[in-house]
């Protein structure tokens, strides 16, 4: 199980969406989201409308869902988004009893699941690190040319 890292390197870039008490085993969804994690968005949807499993519409409610907190709350563009994470925890276990012959009673357990889905923007990160590449050029061109003691010119 994958757990979220709650210190992000840069907040700015990752949007998620969160699915709690969604009523199906997390072995189940866990079969669907390792099929998607690390891919793009387009080819997630792709994927998860074709894939035959009753997880994929929980799934793909959910990666529906961070795309539209992408694009309204962040701005970003849905061409360039990846699944950066993407995990299933384990919820509540709803307990019922069913009445059986001569009186008795069954136990029926049916669990639930917490997936969570988190976009990243990868063309914010190639921006970021374009200008890091330029801010190490522009200090390396304006170096101080005093021709001091420790001076290499």
């Amino acid at each position: 199980m994958v757990m979220i890292d709650k210190r992000k390197v840069n907040p700015y870039t990752e949007v998620y969406a969160l699915g709690q008490h969604i009523c199906m085993s997390a072995h189940k969804a866990r079969r669907v989201i390792d099929q998607i994690r690390g891919r793009s968005y387009e080819e997630t949807l792709m994927i998860l409308e074709l894939m035959p499993y009753r997880a994929c519409y929980a799934v793909l409610k959910l990666v529906y869902s961070a795309a539209a907190n992408a694009t309204h709350n962040k701005g970003f563009n849905e061409t360039s988004l990846i699944i950066s994470k993407a995990e299933v925890n384990e919820g509540t276990t709803v307990k019922k009893l069913k009445p059986r012959a001569r009186g008795r009673s069954y136990p029926i357990k049916r669990s639930t699941c917490h997936i969570t889905i988190v976009l990243k923007d990868i063309s914010l990160d190639e921006r970021e690190e374009i200008d890091k590449n330029y801010k190490l050029e522009t200090r390396n061109t304006y170096t101080n040319k005093s021709g001091g003691l420790w001076d290499k010119g």
